[in-house]
């Protein structure tokens, strides 16, 4: 443990992120006090709710403050111990943050079982990523079999697991994405129904191909002008969860939410927003069935992985564009 190499905020970003609002420093490996645990990380998420972290802006977290460790969750081997809820050598997920070794308090920790899947997987299928798509359709939006449930960003890594869970539940799955293969993974890999690419096809006019009854859920991961193609397709009483905005996080200013909200009236619409955290203490029965579906191949996935925490930065950007054709991982090191 010679050196500890982390990514750190260095300027706030107008409009789209540069390589240069962040910077490679090196530091010490920290030590752990009673009750925390220092972890050595071997993989890093990268998500899109990570640009309003690098605002000043009010909003649900606090924002990362320039010259601090970019924030993230990540899986990691234990190195040292002062808890004992963990041991040396043990697997664990938690807020490790953009560097190679972090120290966390043992109650933020979870343990991962290499035995069950792959420990990448409590990034994204087993973890947050899973969990969000989980609880934003299960408990905000309440599918009814037969439902027509429409999801944005769907091959992203909230998007890929909403779908699949979408069909477990008896519905009809229909996703936005933003290119031919991506469709094609929406339709070969996850299972989905109908895909559209709204790219290269008016979205209101595919989701009317598509949606001939409407929709009833709309898991929404984009906002702006996909979302309020959605809007006019909805049904009586659907129900919409937001997730995310991410057409919106690099626009100055904002493009705001939809101008009108008569539809909401006229069709009984119920929207809500929602953060994961939220259901914290449905966490376990959670975990528990996403990897008995992961086990049965019921649940699918895609990973793009990038070696090298020094390509974190480069990574996050093009995720914020659309690069990615999966979950967004970065390869810290070999356990």
């Amino acid at each position: 443990m010679a050196r500890n190499l982390q990514v750190t905020l260095v300027s706030r970003p107008v409009g789209e992120p540069k390589e240069s609002d962040f910077a490679l420093v090196e530091s010490a490996p920290p030590e752990p006090d009673e009750g925390e645990v220092l972890v050595r990380g071997l993989w890093l998420s990268l998500d899109p709710y990570m640009r309003g972290r690098m605002s000043e802006a009010r909003s649900y977290a606090r924002p990362v403050e320039l010259g601090e460790v970019m924030t993230a969750q990540g899986v990691g081997e234990v190195v040292e111990s002062r808890s004992s809820r963990f041991a040396a050598g043990e697997i664990v997920v938690g807020p490790f943050g953009w560097q190679e070794f972090a120290v966390a308090p043992a109650r933020h920790l979870r343990r991962v079982d290499p035995e069950v899947a792959p420990i990448s997987t409590a990034l994204h299928v087993l973890g947050m990523t899973g969990l969000t798509a989980y609880f934003g359709l299960f408990e905000v939006c309440r599918p009814l079999p037969g439902d027509t449930v429409v999801v944005s960003a769907a091959s992203g890594a909230v998007g890929q697991v909403v779908g699949q869970l979408a069909r477990i539940a008896g519905c009809r799955a229909v996703g936005l994405a933003g290119s031919p293969e991506k469709v094609d993974d929406l339709l070969e890999l996850y299972g989905y129904d109908a895909g559209i690419d709204y790219k290269a096809e008016d979205p209101g006019e595919a989701l009317k191909r598509t949606c001939p009854d409407g929709v009833n859920v709309y898991f929404d991961n984009v906002g702006g002008e996909i979302s309020a193609a959605v809007h006019r397709r909805l049904a009586q009483n659907a129900r919409v969860a937001i997730c995310g905005q991410i057409s919106e996080y690099n626009q100055v200013p904002p493009q705001g939410g939809p101008r009108s909200l008569g539809f909401m009236i006229a069709r009984r619409v119920r929207m809500e927003g929602f953060l994961v955290g939220d259901f914290a203490h449905l966490f376990e029965p959670a975990l528990a069935r996403l990897s008995a579906w992961l086990g049965e191949e019921r649940l699918r996935y895609r990973e793009d992985v990038v070696e090298g925490l020094d390509q974190a930065p480069r990574a996050f950007i093009g995720l914020l564009n659309g690069e990615n054709r999966g979950k967004l991982l970065v390869k810290v090191a070999e356990p």
